[in-house]
């Protein structure tokens, strides 16, 4: 098969994307993966032929977590987005599926997939690495998380969906439009999803349709890795250290939030990866090294505990690598990724960026320590060993299409 991929968003959208490009490819097809720019690192090392969709997603995530994860702030912050960049990746997706057999898509790019498929009179499946489709087992991981009904539970994806859907709708149409497309009037409905999600994490709603699939995570394979020497040096200096960083979180308040977690630590060894916030003014502690992007897959398990944002993808690595978490959240689904390993007991409640109480954080590494808290956490790192998300996908896909198949069989996707 030839296969376009596509999506846009953080480090956390990108790389569980390219894992499943790297599987399709080695099961014998064409895939080229568009996505956001800075994003596509691990996609050049791994030979996974792409190209970067225009804009800058770190701009953006400023702007979001600045405000506090505030939903009108972040309904804006889409719509300007969408007005920027729909036209652009409308146009670049278009080219690059030509000759296609399907597209993959996902990410704040989804609609532009889907859009892109009818017009090519190809079929489409969606990816995610955050539940979204329906069910009565919990509500949209991009609300705020508060106990309903189970038919509460269901509607808050359409209520979330449709906004998403009324702030992209205007820049998807005329970008449809442009492109000889009919505007569209609602949302496209009975597409398949894969979810590179872990089935130990988060098992798959009884009420979700067959082909609807948590698959298990889209992870880097598996390789030898050997620390820069200065890392190496201060693993084996002493004992496990604890990991703390929060990715492609930036705007909060470095200056308050970084030392307090490491006056916390004090005098556990840290590993401190400054990621996209930089690091704090003034002199570190004598017990912190500061490191640079490394594998989670492979550093992970070198550690005692893990302090994070609760992105998907940091989140699924902390716990294969079966070690418990502190996860303070700043936006979007970290809060459900919090919550939910709050509920599995290898984390205590979420971290707040705005209370860093010396007791809340001393009872949060108490439970994070607690020889039950370990306990539970080697026990889901064992199941989730267990799993091979991209094969899942890969099989599932596979199948899905009928192989072998001849191009231009397939049907478009579902009108509006």
């Amino acid at each position: 098969m030839k296969l376009l991929a596509l999506t846009y968003g953080t480090e956390g959208d990108t790389r569980p994307l390219v894992m499943l490009c790297h599987g399709l490819q080695a099961a014998g097809h064409e895939v080229m993966l568009l996505a956001e720019a800075a994003t596509l690192g691990s996609a050049q090392a791994l030979g996974v032929p792409h190209a970067a969709l225009e804009g800058d997603i770190h701009d953006e995530v400023v702007a979001l977590v600045a405000r506090g994860n505030n939903t009108l702030a972040a309904s804006r912050g889409l719509a300007r987005m969408a007005r920027r960049h729909v036209a652009g990746w409308m146009a670049q997706a278009d080219a690059a599926a030509a000759g296609c057999d399907a597209v993959l898509t996902g990410g704040l790019a989804a609609l532009v997939g889907m859009s892109v498929a009818e017009g090519r009179r190809l079929p489409a499946i969606g990816l995610g690495m955050i539940p979204l489709t329906p069910t009565t087992a919990f509500a949209s991981p991009f609300l705020p998380r508060l106990p309903l009904p189970g038919a509460l539970n269901r509607l808050s994806y359409g209520l979330v969906n449709q906004a998403v859907w009324r702030t992209f709708r205007a820049p998807i149409n005329q970008a449809r439009q442009a492109g000889g497309l009919p505007a569209r009037r609602r949302l496209w409905t009975g597409l398949p999803m894969l979810y590179g999600i872990s089935p130990s994490l988060l098992p798959a709603p009884g009420d979700w349709p067959p082909d609807h699939r948590i698959c298990g995570q889209w992870r880097r394979p598996d390789a030898p890795w050997q620390p820069p020497p200065a890392l190496q040096a201060f693993l084996a200096a002493g004992p496990p250290p604890v990991y703390l960083g929060f990715g492609s979180m930036t705007g909060f308040d470095r200056e308050r939030v970084l030392p307090a977690l490491l006056a916390a630590l004090a005098p556990r060894r840290v590993l401190l990866f400054p990621g996209w916030a930089g690091l704090p003014a003034g002199p570190l502690p004598a017990h912190v090294f500061v490191v640079g992007a490394t594998p989670h897959e492979a550093l992970f398990p070198r550690c005692a505990l893990v302090i994070h944002h609760g992105g998907s993808g940091t989140t699924h690595s902390a716990c294969r690598a079966g070690v418990p978490s502190l996860v303070m959240p700043f936006a979007a689904d970290q809060f459900f990724w919090a919550a939910r390993l709050q509920a599995l007991g290898v984390a205590p409640a979420a971290l707040s960026p705005t209370r860093l109480e010396a007791g809340t954080l001393a009872r949060a590494l108490a439970f994070a320590e607690a020889a039950a808290t370990r306990a539970r956490a080697a026990a889901l790192g064992q199941a989730m060993a267990g799993e091979d998300g991209v094969a899942e996908a890969v099989a599932w896909i596979e199948q899905w299409r009928g192989m072998p198949m001849r191009r231009g069989e397939a049907g478009p996707v579902e009108g509006g």
